[in-house]
């Protein structure tokens, strides 16, 4: 990994998104190594722990931008009333200048919004896409919410940039169905940054902190964009689940596939399998064949068309739990050779551990955005007839404290009697 240099975030004070990015790039990298073999050394060997993959540039990295909108402060002071010649008051008063338009990111741990314009870590495409979306709120008098009052019109937008593609997709998050001009908004948005290829609107009525609505209208282009990944072509919609890092997201998945060692006859099993993403690299790098189950029917919908849209016949995508699936496949007597698993944050459950342990193919390998509760779910299955291999954590969100980490476990021979 080449030396990264040293930028300096005008905004990490304020914002504290990003905790390290002041500081050189390598020492946040040895203290992410430190922190994952304090959770591992007592589970693997020394040597099968190994040092984090950096990025050789881990600067604007981010291909989704999410920002809110809000009233700020007056641009200037209303002026003066007008007195009368008589001196008697006011004959007509003046009126009040429109309040600025908040936009960037929340400040860590509140709704106070910083101008996060100088951004050392989001798209710089996607972050002009914002502020374009801004300076046309002016021009066209549309109202930013307001989350205490419930009113106002424009929510948030949410960029999303293809990372190979060029292509970009922006969702306005809007509290109304109407939106007037919406044509000429979009065609002005387009003129701004051509590279954008398709804007959606979605609607979100309730007064919640959840950012999408239910409701989605194609204001202009397909609705969705394409992505290249692995080697893949990718559909990513506006609630698609999609990695933010592309560029390390393919580091991340190389890296999988190889320590799932799949040889051409393998029955593989992609649980939280999301939008299909890693089973479709698998169907593709040596898999027999993918079983892929998640429980978000949207996610499942779009990792079946991209399956078809990849032309992977070696694989399928099911609407199911994955505790209740692999509780299943291990009562039914089937078998699987390789399972890979990627859960949320919180890990897995004791019933999903208990039934891979049941099920016991000879190779897991685990992805986890949160190493805390892989080691736990790492030492169940060690407990339980595995052995760990190799760690390999992978630097995902450079500049945080966030790191992602490949566990790999293979089945440990049965003791002789």
């Amino acid at each position: 990994m080449l030396s990264a240099g040293l930028k300096f975030c005008p905004h990490a004070r304020e914002c504290g998104a990003c905790q390290t990015v002041n500081e050189p790039y390598e020492e946040s990298l040895l203290a992410k190594d430190e922190a994952v073999y304090g959770l591992f050394h007592a589970l693997a060997e020394p040597d099968a722990i190994e040092p984090i993959i950096g990025m050789d540039d881990p600067f604007y990295y981010r291909n989704k931008v999410i920002s809110p909108f809000a009233a700020g402060k007056r641009k200037k002071a209303p002026a003066p009333a007008k007195i009368g010649k008589d001196g008697r008051g006011v004959k007509k008063p003046q009126k009040a200048e429109p309040r600025e338009i908040l936009c960037g990111m929340y400040a860590q741990g509140s709704h106070r919004i910083v101008d996060t314009r100088h951004c050392l870590v989001e798209n710089e495409q996607a972050k002009a896409v914002v502020y374009a979306v801004r300076d046309l709120m002016r021009r066209w008098s549309i109202a930013p919410y307001d989350e205490d009052a419930g009113t106002g019109f424009l929510r948030h937008v949410v960029v999303r940039a293809g990372h190979k593609s060029g292509e970009v997709l922006v969702t306005l998050v809007t509290n109304d169905e109407a939106f007037p001009s919406s044509r000429s908004f979009c065609r002005e948005l387009v003129r701004l940054c051509p590279y954008v290829t398709t804007v959606v609107q979605n609607v979100n009525t309730r007064q919640t902190n959840v950012v999408l609505g239910q409701a989605e209208r194609v204001l202009y282009g397909p609705g969705f964009i394409l992505d290249e990944l692995c080697g893949l072509s990718f559909r990513v919609s506006s609630r698609s689940f999609y990695q933010v890092n592309a560029r390390q997201t393919e580091v991340l998945y190389d890296t999988a596939i190889n320590l799932a060692g799949l040889d051409g006859t393998q029955t593989v099993i992609d649980a939280y399998c999301g939008t299909g993403t890693i089973g479709l690299v698998a169907a593709k790098r040596g898999a027999a064949r993918v079983i892929g189950v998640d429980n978000v029917e949207s996610s499942i919908r779009d990792a079946r068309e991209n399956a078809r849209h990849n032309g992977a016949e070696n694989v399928r995508f099911e609407v199911v739990d994955a505790d209740e699936f692999m509780v299943a496949m291990a009562k039914s007597g089937e078998t699987a050779d390789v399972l890979l698993m990627d859960p949320p944050r919180a890990g897995a459950s004791e019933a999903f551990l208990r039934a891979a342990a049941l099920l016991g193919p000879s190779r897991v390998v685990y992805i986890s955005c949160n190493p805390k509760t892989q080691v736990r779910d790492v030492k169940y299955l060690v407990d339980h007839g595995y052995r760990l291999e190799k760690v390999q954590p992978v630097d995902m969100f450079p500049h945080t404290g966030h790191i992602e980490s490949i566990a790999l476990l293979q089945k440990a021979p049965a003791k002789a009697d």
